[in-house]
């Protein structure tokens, strides 16, 4: 078979079928063709000393840009972190769902799904000048229209978005997430979840989420921290993960502390999935990107293959996308490389704690639909 295009000699990490190899990954027809060796194309890049992955997915980040104010350039964003998939949760929602999906899904080079949210506008008002809690408003919640939406869009929209907290549901406490999982259970959707501080706290929100569901700020700090003030992991929070709900990062500006990551780790209850939850106030830091957030699970003693499979393989089970996350044979065109390189670099927490660890990751190139680009710094 005659490859479009080869990488050469890098070290294969598919969590997803267990491969940890030296190999070469071949692409033709903007597929991917197979892993082997001494395998010949018509464009050959070289690899060694980098990490071939399967295309990494950030699950949470904010990507509508010019529509909202809080969302970042998709193109320029993914580039920056070598990822192939965006997941933006809940920027839009069914009032400007078209919006998005006509001036920034279509027209990106990345791959772009979204969480719909249950507000009618979305995140409307989050920035420097402006932040309105969208879920203080019952009278914005949509989520049958949302539901509706994302069923005229089923190869784009992955589920439902909700935002519950003190800065964004108020006094209307948990009731939006009930209102959301209520219309999700009768849709088929599964929801992500986003939690600030109390009230609801951590346990109220967890208990509620089905199978599928996404907790999203997993590592948030006190005082919804996944972890007691003795660092013990709060109730509830093993058992969910047994019936299936799916514990991310989604770093953002405010939701995650070494403290917290530190006290859960060591309990025994790393993330599910690593995301960014990028956007205008955190893309300078403290999140910067998915990369520098799967750097952190690193220095917290992750294995690097669950760092990747954090971004690859578990990402696209909860997009119910078992095309997405792996390097299979005949499957997607879509992977990423970058480095682990012996070099310090200072991590910081969005408490302003910072950790130095001894190895960096970056960034070196992506495949995208078989077609390879240079992303490094």
């Amino acid at each position: 078979m005659a490859h479009d295009l080869v990488l050469k000699g890098g070290r294969v990490i598919d969590p997803a079928s267990g491969c940890d190899t030296i190999a070469d990954v071949a692409f033709a027809g903007g597929r991917l063709a197979t892993v082997g060796q001494g395998l010949s194309g018509a464009d050959e890049r070289d690899v060694a000393g980098c990490i071939v992955t399967p295309g990494l997915i950030d699950l949470h980040t904010h990507v509508y840009w010019g529509g909202t104010s809080l969302s970042v350039d998709a193109d320029s964003y993914a580039r920056r972190c070598a990822a192939t998939t965006l997941v933006d949760a809940g920027s839009a929602g069914p009032g400007n769902f078209a919006g998005f999906l006509k001036h920034v899904i279509e027209p990106a080079d990345v791959r772009i799904l979204a969480y719909i949210h249950i507000s009618f506008a979305g995140i409307f008002a989050f920035s420097p000048t402006h932040m309105v809690g969208e879920s203080q408003d019952m009278r914005l919640m949509a989520a049958k229209e949302a539901a509706e939406i994302a069923a005229a869009h089923p190869d784009r929209i992955v589920g439902l978005k909700v935002r519950v907290g003190r800065y964004t549901s108020g006094a209307n406490g948990i009731e939006p997430l009930r209102l959301a999982i209520e219309v999700a259970e009768r849709a088929g959707l599964p929801v992500m979840a986003h939690i600030d501080e109390p009230d609801p706290d951590y346990q109220d929100v967890v208990r509620l989420l089905r199978h599928g569901d996404v907790l999203t700020h997993c590592f948030r700090p006190s005082p919804n921290a996944p972890v007691d003030a003795d660092g013990r992991l709060r109730d509830g929070l093993r058992q969910a993960r047994e019936r299936g709900v799916l514990f991310d990062i989604g770093h953002g500006m405010g939701a995650f502390s070494w403290s917290a990551a530190r006290a859960a780790m060591k309990a025994g209850f790393p993330p599910d999935t690593i995301s960014s939850d990028v956007h205008v106030l955190c893309v300078d830091g403290p999140a910067w990107d998915l990369m520098r957030t799967m750097n952190k699970l690193l220095a917290l003693d992750m294995p690097l293959a669950e760092v990747i499979r954090a971004a690859t393989e578990t990402p696209a089970r909860a997009l119910r996308r078992d095309d997405l996350g792996r390097l299979a044979p005949g499957g997607v065109g879509d992977a990423s490389v970058m480095r682990l390189v012996d070099e310090p670099i200072e991590l910081e927490d969005v408490t302003g704690q910072t950790l130095t660890y001894a190895q960096r990751l970056l960034p070196q190139g992506r495949v995208l639909g078989g077609r390879y680009e240079d992303c490094a710094l």
